[in-house]
């Protein structure tokens, strides 16, 4: 609910400004919102503005009465005339976030109750009024992204079967137990290429296919890491240790057999590095026990460990 109007200070250039009409317009038009003729006040209020247009006083007035009259948007209009007077009226302000909140437009809100919690931190109203804006965003980004998932998941759960692939695409795929569009952004370039029968053909066939929705193969495993990766960035915040993580992973002085290994993996960082497991790091060719120790005495030099993985 917007606030009551109440009688509105206005400075030495404003005063200055004020013509005799617009007093007479403004005292009239108040005269009538008192004695419950409000169609009666608007055009004594709007009268005032045209005598004076830098009164803040009849703008005020006339956005609240707008206002209850259900006429927002030349309500919001006017309120942000009489905002932009400095200094901007405080109730002038938190009436303007209250419209704003109720259209949605949330940064806007909370930018005029800032405005007002600035240089008056306590200030009762503003602060009630913040805390619902605040929570009518997150509730509204909730939504968004929860309805954004469940898209998103539908997607993924559309079985390859349902796309245009040729038979011996189709027929690879089942084999190697991709059923549905998330199994498939899942599976890298060289691991469809290293499979029996899978040429050329049937893999420009497939990535044209994810090219079409916006999606490439590797997607899913490169989420799946960013996601791991946060949450390794996370578990560390507050112990030293984070601003490591970001440095490349050429400063740990790895043999070139190991970096081949870590390139092969696209591991670029130390933390890209720290949130890998072990199983991950001996699934790749030509990458044994003696690198692995390597890896994971060079990490321990900088108080890091490879992922452990939880059951």
């Amino acid at each position: 609910m917007t606030q009551d109007p109440m009688d509105i200070v206005i400075g030495a250039d404003e005063a200055a400004g004020d013509s005799e009409a617009c007093e007479r317009h403004y005292k009239a038009g108040l005269s009538l919102v008192a004695e419950g003729d409000v169609e009666g006040a608007i055009p004594e209020l709007r009268a005032a503005i045209a005598a004076s247009p830098t009164d803040p006083r009849p703008m005020f007035r006339l956005a609240y009465e707008l206002d209850l009259l259900g006429e927002e948007n030349e309500a919001i209009s006017l309120y942000e005339r009489c905002c932009d007077i400095s200094p901007a009226p405080v109730n002038a302000l938190i009436n303007l976030a209250v419209l704003y909140e109720d259209s949605g437009d949330w940064r806007r809100a909370e930018k005029c109750l800032r405005q007002v919690l600035d240089t008056d931190p306590n200030h009762p109203r503003a602060r009630m009024f913040m805390k619902d804006v605040e929570a009518s965003r997150e509730m509204y980004f909730d939504e968004d992204q929860d309805r954004d998932q469940a898209k998103r998941n539908a997607l993924l759960d559309t079985p390859v079967t349902d796309f245009e692939l040729s038979v011996r695409a189709r027929n690879c795929l089942k084999k190697m137990n991709i059923r549905t569009l998330g199994d498939l952004l899942r599976i890298t370039e060289a691991e469809l290429m290293g499979y029996k029968n899978f040429g050329e053909a049937s893999l420009k066939e497939i990535k044209d296919m994810l090219v079409s929705k916006g999606l490439r193969l590797g997607q899913g495993l490169e989420e799946q890491h960013r996601r791991i990766r946060k949450e390794v960035y996370d578990s560390l915040k507050g112990s030293g240790k984070e601003s490591k993580l970001g440095k490349p992973v050429s400063d740990l002085g790895l043999s070139v057999r190991a970096r081949k290994a870590l390139q092969i993996l696209g591991i670029q960082s130390i933390g890209d590095l720290a949130a890998r497991t072990e199983a991950e790091l001996m699934g790749v060719k030509n990458f044994g026990a003696t690198s692995l120790d390597e890896v994971k005495i060079k990490l321990n030099e900088h108080g890091l460990e490879l992922r452990r993985l939880e059951f």
